[in-house]
């Protein structure tokens, strides 16, 4: 089990490399949002990684479908967000990746139990962290998680951004779905229950942005309601994330 220390502008191209070294591996990876996995599985598709994605917006057939090939199947990638993750029970795993964060230990230990499980028993565990987040080290150690460092090496990692933003922004589809992705992963974010470690106001939206290959950083809408708000039946405030270049 490990962890990634990445920063957002080096997400995706971290994931690209890794992913392009375990073609011969069955490796899934897991997203916070439907939007999200949907725009990676096209982007993957556009840059011609073959894989798979499930999330709760597929039908049930369609998700039987993806998860009876993969579970088949000696190596693919999988794409998935962690509320599907927690109904897969896939052998043999050589990979889960966490990319997105998740505030809860218990998921990381499910994702551990399922590659214990594997039949070969040397599945791994890789969680990115942005640097901002490595207190998230505390609760899994709390919770008797050992962690080991991973780091990744540039000159492992090619600087395909302009490559991947020309891709993306030259697609009017595949932009709506970055765009979607991105809100998605902000909005996500601000849900997590941790603030001290996973505070929104404290990311780089820019750099988020860059993560999902857009030049522009999207305006997000987020409307927190207060408990004090709820119990007087009041109206939370509108708080807006704006970054937009």
């Amino acid at each position: 089990m490990g962890y990634c220390i990445v920063p957002s502008e080096k997400r995706f191209l971290v994931l690209h490399a890794f992913l392009k070294r375990k073609l011969s591996k069955k490796v899934m990876v897991v997203f916070s949002s439907c939007s999200s996995v949907k725009f990676h599985a096209e982007l993957l598709s556009s840059l011609h990684l073959e894989c798979a994605d499930i999330h709760e917006k597929q039908n049930l057939k369609q998700r039987a479908a993806t998860f009876s090939n993969f579970y088949t199947s000696e190596k693919g990638i999988l794409l998935c967000t962690s509320v599907a993750a927690r109904e897969l029970d896939i052998p043999d795993l050589d990979y889960i990746v966490q990319y997105d964060p998740l505030d809860e230990p218990q998921d990381y230990i499910r994702n551990a139990e399922r590659v214990a499980r594997a039949e070969k028993g040397k599945g791994s565990v890789l969680l990115f962290l942005l640097p901002q987040e490595l207190e998230f080290l505390i609760s899994l150690k709390a919770a008797n998680i050992g962690l080991m460092e991973y780091e990744f090496s540039n000159k492992n990692v090619p600087n395909l951004q302009a490559q991947f933003e020309k891709i993306v922004g030259e697609n009017y589809f595949l932009h709506q779905l970055a765009q979607e992705a991105y809100r998605a992963y902000i909005l996500a974010y601000n849900s997590l229950a941790v603030k001290e470690t996973f505070n929104v106001h404290g990311l780089n939206l820019k750099n988020v942005a860059a993560s999902f290959s857009i030049k522009n950083t999207p305006r997000v809408n987020i409307h927190p309601e207060s408990s004090a708000e709820r119990k007087v039946g009041g109206v939370g405030k509108r708080h807006r994330i704006n970054a937009a270049a």
